[in-house]
């Protein structure tokens, strides 16, 4: 993109003008403008027209630098995890800097006061810091991140990074969920219905995501990767959990799950399939129907753990249950009741 941003804004400024009446910014009420309804699939340009409309209303000063990434954070505020970030899901808009010989659309940026090791924090643009950033380090020492310099309060920088997240696929569901809860007691006082007007999204909507992203952070760490659970899945979880034994049980598979895919990682082998860890924190802390078993034992969470299905003079048949939510001490200490249980009636036969 070869013109300068503020011919780049005035042209998306332009595509919204058909469809918007033109107010100046004294006359208007808001002077930052919520965000059009959400939707899946808002295109790029809608996306970048939106960031435009909110520089436009509420950027007091507009000044663009060229500074050193390292002097740069990612604001806390913004939704995506930078830890995420690699060069591998960058690696498309690494090649397309490098192909225009340099970053083309400034990141937004907002002063830092009282931090030594920053000047700047990032409120829109992380994947752009991490691909000046990655370059730095790989043969492209000259590259410096591109930023324009906005005015915003915590409120107004939230709903710039949130418009510019909607359309990214990298961005997941649970990431923006998890942002929305902490905007919502952070900027809304806890009301979704002011929230919801703010981001012009619709009051269901919100609800759901808030209560998806309300999920624990240790229920959310049984799973190796976040963008394969969805918010539909997540709110089933979330409501799930309403129940306190349901919550205490699924916390508590959910850490022996965490546990293993860690063992799992450090063995260089892969982590429980997301599947699967949805089935087991669904499933944990609910109460099996008693079958025809000779013998059982269960766990503190009403889980089956030892169960025996046969017993004759050949020995005994022992069922071990997975996911019970029983240690191996607990196991071996209920496999002894078992066999103590019938052992003395097999020797008899």
């Amino acid at each position: 993109m070869a013109k300068k941003q503020s011919d780049y804004l005035a042209d998306l400024l332009a595509d919204e003008a058909e469809n918007a009446p033109q107010e100046t910014a004294k006359a208007h009420k808001d002077p930052f403008p919520a965000p059009a309804p959400h939707r899946a699939g808002m295109s790029l340009l809608g996306r970048e027209s939106a960031l435009a409309r909110v520089a436009s209303g509420e950027v007091r000063q507009v000044t663009q630098l060229q500074l050193e990434p390292g002097r740069v954070r990612i604001w806390e505020g913004n939704a995506r995890l930078q830890a995420r970030l690699n060069e591998a899901n960058v690696r498309d808009l690494i090649d397309s800097i490098l192909s225009e010989g340099g970053q083309k659309v400034p990141v937004v940026v907002r002063r830092v006061e009282g931090d030594a090791k920053y000047d700047y924090e990032v409120i829109a643009g992380t994947r752009r810091h991490f691909a000046i950033s990655w370059l730095r380090r790989n043969s492209y020492p000259e590259m410096r991140l591109l930023a324009q310099v906005a005015d915003l309060d915590d409120e107004a920088a939230f709903r710039l990074a949130d418009i510019e997240n909607r359309a990214r696929k990298d961005v997941t569901e649970i990431e923006r969920a998890r942002n929305y809860v902490a905007a919502l007691k952070a900027h809304y006082g806890g009301k979704q219905v002011r929230m919801a007007e703010r981001l012009r999204l619709s009051k269901g909507w919100l609800s759901k995501m808030v209560k998806a992203g309300s999920i624990p952070d240790d229920v959310f760490a049984a799973f190796p990767d976040l963008s394969a659970l969805t918010l539909n899945p997540a709110y089933a979880l979330a409501t799930t959990m309403d129940e306190p034994e349901r919550a205490k049980a699924i916390r508590y598979v959910a850490g022996r799950i965490a546990e293993k895919n860690a063992a799992a990682k450090a063995d260089g082998r892969p982590p429980m399939p997301y599947s699967e860890v949805y089935a087991q924190l669904m499933g944990a802390g609910l109460v099996e129907p008693d079958p025809p078993f000779m013998y059982e034992a269960r766990s503190r969470y009403g889980h089956r753990s030892i169960a025996v299905t046969a017993a004759n003079r050949q020995g005994l048949t022992i069922r071990v249950h997975a996911s019970s939510g029983c240690s191996e001490a607990e196991l071996v200490e209920q496999f002894r009741e078992a066999l103590s249980h019938h052992m003395p009636k097999a020797g008899g036969e």
